[in-house]
């Protein structure tokens, strides 16, 4: 690449400090010079500033490996054609991007960074579009889907069967993004709950997030009928062909969405091989498709499945010991192939101990995730950097 890595790296330093500002700035520009790109985003920035904020850190930080970076770009690239992201729109947030830095950077900003900066966004606008203009032609931006039918799991979660107006093909163990016209512009992860059928419908498994802008709406209002748009199948997390290495699979609350569809895959292709399902959640009352659970049970002879609740008063961080003490009862997984589904903070943590209980790192499989999940907005410099926010417009297309 023909930019200079140290010398993004150093103007970088200077303005991550003042990162609600810079993003700020940036979108006041955009809109001001291109007041035609507005209609484009969300009505509420907070989310959207974030998002900027997380890929700008993430390509700094990705400088000194060109591959990586590479593939991340035409990750973004891809998944910014559902926002409708053009060619012709990247001068314009280049132009807007270079504009942040230069009133973000003070007496720092210098001709080589300027030179620097312009370089690499370059570089970066060609992969990104390029990227999508590969898909252009034979790969839509979104699929449209009718709600088929939706039925109550749980108080807060909702099993939703999608029905896509075109063939939309995927994986089990991979998930999508999904939008509603009830709000705009507003795209969330889902993990698809079900392995291709012959009839093409889809199942999402939605649970309801306390100040959430889309899953309220979609477990509250959403009705058969309506529409909703679909963004290409994402994720990495699926079953390695071939494979008939022993298989965990262990998942809390909704993540027994992509479980199931991992466990649909496995029955009709390999009900002989060895699996073992640790299905967990917060409380007895938050478990839910039991029928389905005993469904596979019977149809796949060398399945086990482990369903658990802590007691109401293991607290917060029950669900993830009582996990913890069944794992390390197992005691080792050399030559296991894992898949966690669940909570973030619940997934990093098994993930660590199963490395330590030999499993291989290459064969444990899970999301792209955060590490934490907050929906507070930082209100000084030191809380941006300090408490570190979940991003969920990014933190599962990040592919690279």
């Amino acid at each position: 690449m023909a930019f200079d890595p140290a010398v993004i790296r150093a103007s970088f330093a200077v303005v991550e400090r003042r990162a609600d500002h810079l993003t700020t700035f940036f979108y006041a520009h955009l809109f001001n010079h291109h007041p035609a790109l507005r209609p484009l985003f969300p009505a509420q920035l907070h989310e959207q500033r974030d998002r900027l904020f997380a890929a700008l850190t993430r390509i700094v930080l990705r400088l000194d490996e060109p591959e990586r970076l590479t593939e991340y770009l035409r990750a973004l690239g891809r998944d910014h054609r559902k926002f409708q992201a053009a060619p012709e729109h990247y001068p314009a947030v280049g132009a807007s991007l270079i504009a942040a830095l230069r009133q973000c950077s003070g007496h720092s900003w210098t001709p080589e960074a300027e030179q620097a900066w312009t370089e690499a966004y370059t570089v970066i606008a060609r992969i990104m579009s390029g990227a999508a203009e590969e898909l252009r032609e034979h790969h839509p931006a979104w699929w449209e889907a009718e709600v088929a039918g939706r039925r109550r799991a749980a108080a807060d979660l909702v099993v939703l069967t999608l029905a896509p107006m075109r063939p939309y093909p995927f994986t089990a163990g991979q998930y999508l993004t999904l939008s509603s016209p009830r709000t705009p512009r507003v795209w969330r992860p889902y993990s698809l709950a079900n392995a291709p059928r012959p009839d093409g419908s889809l199942e999402l498994h939605v649970r309801r997030v306390p100040g959430g802008l889309l899953s309220p709406v979609l477990v509250e209002d959403v009705m058969p009928g309506e529409l909703l748009r679909l963004g290409p199948p994402l994720g990495e997390a699926v079953l390695t062909p071939g494979s008939d290495r022993p298989l965990l699979l262990v998942a809390a609350g909704s993540g027994w969405g992509q479980t199931k569809a991992l466990l649909e895959q496995l029955t009709a292709a390999q009900p002989e091989r060895e699996a073992t399902v640790l299905l967990a959640a917060r409380t007895t009352a938050g478990q839910y498709d039991l029928d389905a659970v005993r469904r596979m049970l019977t149809r796949n002879p060398r399945l086990q499945v482990l369903t658990a609740a802590p007691d109401r008063s293991a607290g917060t961080g029950g669900t993830t010991a009582l996990l913890r003490r069944t794992l390390l009862g197992h005691g080792d997984f050399t030559g296991w192939e894992v898949h966690l589904s669940g909570p973030p903070e619940l997934v990093d943590e098994l993930a660590e101990l199963l490395l330590t209980l030999g499993a291989a790192p290459e064969l444990v499989r899970h999301d792209p995730a955060p590490v934490t999940f907050n929906r507070a907005r930082p209100l000084t410099s030191s809380e941006w950097f300090l408490d570190r926010r979940d991003v969920p417009w990014i933190n599962r297309t990040d592919l690279g």
